[in-house]
């Protein structure tokens, strides 16, 4: 029988719609609208290796300047694992993003492995579980999102996150399905979060504010655009404490956590006023 070559390659979106049906699989509930604002955000940082004509496994490598990317969707079909196409893939993947800080939330099992390709743990995240239902808060300023000038969102966002993020955010703020509010204060954008529809219910995230009892608004507001029988997500910084005492008030319960690690420096991005990661799998 003919050996198949095992080959590396840019994905394409049904690449991508592959790697999301196996992130499923692997119980990590993607987003049901996902794909187009991930390709965004840099549509040659997604890597898939083929075995002959068959996709057996993924990485995504998102390059957001020359100096930062994020690396998630580390992914080898089951039959397929131990065999050494994963870690082939893992250093296609970090060649691409040779020079840049690379972030990852990997799962902690994983850690020790991370740690021999030079990641070094910045914290953990936590995955909470929860109901959705209620009602949106009054007269808190609310707006939305999609509403404001692209760049008063991105001059925010600046603080949480460590490199532009222009083309990912207008997509994913834009998201089919989703809603995206933001808090005005004396003209000012002082937070703002996206709920948007998974597998399994909903995610919030972003969720960025300048404290705890604005995080808890627009929590409140952003979880009541699911019904009270639908399961919501919220991934919080375990150094957050304010934040994971929040999820703790709304009877939620921790369904797993992940490794925050980094190839270089920590970014000075501010942890404390993240009361919700906008994704694990880029960043």
């Amino acid at each position: 029988m003919i050996e198949k070559k095992y080959s590396i390659r840019v994905m394409t979106k049904q690449d991508l719609a592959q790697a999301v049906d196996w992130a499923a699989a692997e119980g990590w509930n993607p987003g049901l609208y996902d794909i187009e604002s991930f390709y965004a955000a840099d549509p040659n940082g997604f890597l898939v290796g083929y075995l002959g004509e068959e996709p057996i496994s993924s990485i995504s490598v998102v390059k957001y300047d020359d100096s930062y990317g994020f690396l998630g969707f580390y992914i080898v079909k089951p039959e397929y694992r131990g065999r050494g196409y994963g870690f082939e893939l893992w250093q296609a993947g970090l060649q691409y993003l040779a020079g840049c800080n690379v972030g990852l939330d990997g799962v902690v099992e994983q850690q020790a492995n991370y740690k021999q390709s030079g990641f070094k743990l910045a914290y953990g995240n936590i995955r909470f579980e929860g109901f959705g239902g209620g009602e949106e808060p009054e007269g808190i300023g609310l707006v939305d999102l999609c509403e404001l000038p692209l760049s008063e969102v991105l001059d925010y966002d600046h603080a949480f996150f460590p490199a532009d993020r222009q083309c990912f955010l207008q997509a994913w703020i834009g998201q089919t399905g989703s809603t995206a509010l933001g808090i005005k204060q004396a003209g000012k954008l002082v937070g703002y979060g996206v709920i948007r529809p998974c597998r399994n219910g909903f995610k919030i995230g972003p969720l960025f504010a300048e404290d705890v009892l604005l995080a808890e608004e627009l929590f409140l507001a952003l979880k009541a655009h699911a019904s009270a029988t639908d399961n919501i997500y919220l991934d919080v910084p375990e150094v957050n404490l304010p934040g994971v005492a929040l999820a703790e008030k709304y009877n939620m319960e921790p369904v797993f956590t992940t490794a925050r690690m980094y190839t270089g420096d920590i970014p000075a991005i501010s942890v404390n006023r993240t009361f919700g990661v906008t994704t694990f799998e880029l960043g």
